[in-house]
């Protein structure tokens, strides 16, 4: 019998830790069947006799919730002996020396956000008089509500080894150009309003329509007393959010708008417009912990990503020479080298996962003469299904003379058809809205965000293989989605900054790169993808991200410059997406074949000398 001995600092509350690993008495990987590790005294020491493992903390009655597990890419391993042996492993999280934890992916509960914030306007209104220029502090206050069959008196008290209801906790969050702060309190009289701050409150529960959400209200100026001997001075109002309000919406994302009610008397004094994402898990399909890479990037030279492939085909100045977002514009791109290729995935409307970069195409009416003008017609690609798609004929903006089928991939034959040394940045299209009100491709609806989502990660997850995957996306929620729905693959936020190129976007997040990397961090997200223009004006947001522990791609037309990619990657940029890699490189293997040949080369010594005669 060989016993194991880990020792941790317990700072969550109502949490046990447990042990998962390779073989089926340790749960095959699967956190579900993990096996709980027993205290050993008071000093914080749990111990366990199995072999490969990496540790997590669980909470809840019935299934697992991960909240902190070690990522390692090596996970600690044993060989078991036969006579009795302990083994002092050291400490959660470090291995080899090495710090490497991570937080937990959605297993079974579903996370609740809510946000304060200027992006459109001020989200706070006030129609009495007295309060008109005021400026406000917001305080939650989280609430379950109570169930007529509840009797918990009388229950003993349990364990620090027996899995307990999982409590309903919030964490409150500031982001801003400079900074985030994630809290688990907060003051008496809350946070304030600022113009130039998001403000959230992050929600985990296991009964998301059960909540009662309270939003209280302090002048900022509490100098002056609104109710005589006020326990908390300032004090103005108060509004109510039933979480079931949300859940019968059906809907993963919105704006809620609630009456704001005042103390004395007690009448409507103005409301506020509360934003809510709703993140549930993904539907099934169950993430293990056989390995992770949401975190993990190896030190390397900059990668060179193929845009779309072999580069835009349809609206840049200079159009590659193969058509883009194509099985053929794919493997040219890798194979002048391409570390990573690009493409954007989106849905059809009978929800197949297809490879296009635009929400909408424009087709042209068939006309009996060829002197006719042609008529264009505008159409979200959601509203046809794949066959549909398949069958159009599309016509090219940029030269109206040309027509050509449309050929949209399934994102299957992407898989089946290129290396899989070749890694994929899949870019997961969803409508933006600008500041101006615009939305892309005039779309104000989409697809429910949990079930798109589902459907692409599922994909990904089921039939990815070996390949190496980067998510990215312009649209915050989006990546926050993806981050925690699962924990194998990493994702970077897409940003233009601020561009002289785009329209500036309405979501506060995504007007300057500061804030986003800021966003980049507080969601402990792989990095950023900034466009070039905004990192050659502003070269020191690179070592902003670096300094921050984040990965930096860059995308962008300034980045299809040969000199402007010589000066990032002198500055330090991880990714360079660009077009037409093929103008720049000749035929060659990318940087992971190269290692992988080097690899061999080590391992079978005979096979670098049959290399060598050649």
């Amino acid at each position: 019998l060989t016993e194991f001995r880990i020792a941790f600092e317990r700072t969550i509350p109502l949490s046990v830790f447990a042990i998962c690993g390779s073989c089926s008495a340790l749960g095959s990987w699967n956190p579900q069947a993990a096996v709980l590790l027993c205290l050993k005294g008071s000093t914080m020491l749990w111990e366990v006799s199995h072999l490969t493992f990496k540790l997590q903390t669980i909470d809840g009655p019935c299934e697992v919730i991960v909240h902190t597990w070690e990522t390692h890419l090596q996970p600690r391993s044993i060989t078991p002996l036969e006579n009795e042996l302990t083994i002092d492993d050291g400490y959660f999280g470090i291995h080899n020396g090495i710090e490497t934890v991570d937080a937990g992916w959605l297993t079974c509960q579903t996370e609740i956000r809510l946000r304060l914030h200027y992006s459109e306007k001020s989200p706070v209104m006030i129609s009495k008089k007295k309060f008109k220029t005021s400026r406000f502090r917001v305080k939650l206050t989280l609430e379950g509500l109570e169930k007529d069959d509840d009797d918990e008196e009388g229950q003993e008290k349990t364990s620090p080894t027996v899995p307990q209801k999982m409590a309903n906790n919030v964490e409150f969050s500031l982001i801003s150009n400079n900074e985030y702060k994630c809290r688990h309190s907060q003051p008496d009289c809350g946070y304030a309003l600022q113009s130039d701050r998001w403000l959230e409150y992050t929600i985990q529960t296991m009964e998301p329509d059960n909540l009662e959400l309270i939003f209280d209200f302090f002048e900022e100026d509490l100098s002056e007393k609104v109710v005589q001997d006020d326990e908390h001075p300032g004090h103005v109002g108060s509004a109510c959010l039933l979480s079931s309000t949300i859940a019968e919406s059906g809907k993963s994302a919105g704006i809620l708008t609630l009456a704001i009610m005042g103390r004395n008397p007690r009448k409507t004094i103005g409301k506020v417009r509360v934003d809510y994402i709703i993140i549930k898990p993904i539907q099934g399909y169950t993430c293990d912990m056989r390995a992770s890479y949401a975190k993990y990037w190896k030190p390397r030279t900059t990668l060179d990503v193929g845009h779309r492939g072999a580069g835009n085909s349809t609206t840049t100045a200079k159009l590659a020479k193969v058509q883009e977002n194509t099985i053929a514009s794919l493997r040219n791109a890798a194979s002048h080298g391409a570390a990573y290729v690009e493409f954007d995935v989106h849905l059809s409307k009978d929800h197949v996962p297809i490879v296009y970069h635009d929400l909408t195409c424009c087709m042209a009416m068939k006309k009996k003469l060829d002197t006719e003008p042609l008529e264009l017609f505008e159409i979200a690609v959601k509203e046809l299904t794949f066959d549909q798609l398949q069958l159009l004929k599309v016509l090219l903006l940029c030269s109206p003379s040309l027509l050509y089928s449309l050929f949209l991939m399934k994102y299957f034959q992407v898989l089946e058809s290129v290396s899989e040394d070749v890694g994929f940045n899949i870019e997961i299209k969803w409508i933006c809205q600008q500041k101006d009100g615009q939305w892309d491709g005039n779309l104000s609806t989409y697809f429910d965000m949990n079930l798109f989502l589902d459907i692409i990660l599922k994909t990904v997850l089921m039939n990815a293989g070996r390949r190496r995957i980067v998510f990215s996306s312009f649209h915050a929620d989006i990546c926050t989605m993806v981050r925690h729905k699962q924990n194998k693959y990493p994702v970077l936020f897409l940003t233009q900054g601020e561009s002289k190129l785009y329209p500036e976007l309405m979501d506060l997040r995504s007007r300057t790169t500061p804030i986003a990397i800021t966003f980049a961090q507080f969601e402990n997200l792989l990095g950023v993808n900034v466009h070039s223009e905004d990192l050659l004006r502003n070269p020191s947001y690179i070592k902003r991200a670096i300094s921050k522990g984040l990965v930096i791609f860059s995308w962008g037309d300034d980045a299809n410059d040969a000199d402007n990619r010589k000066k990032l990657r002198e500055y330090g940029v991880h990714g360079l997406i660009y077009d037409r890699i093929y103008d720049s490189n000749p035929e060659q293997p990318n940087i992971f074949q190269v290692e992988q040949l080097e690899r061999l080369k080590k391992e079978l010594p005979e096979l670098k000398s049959c290399v060598s005669h050649r």
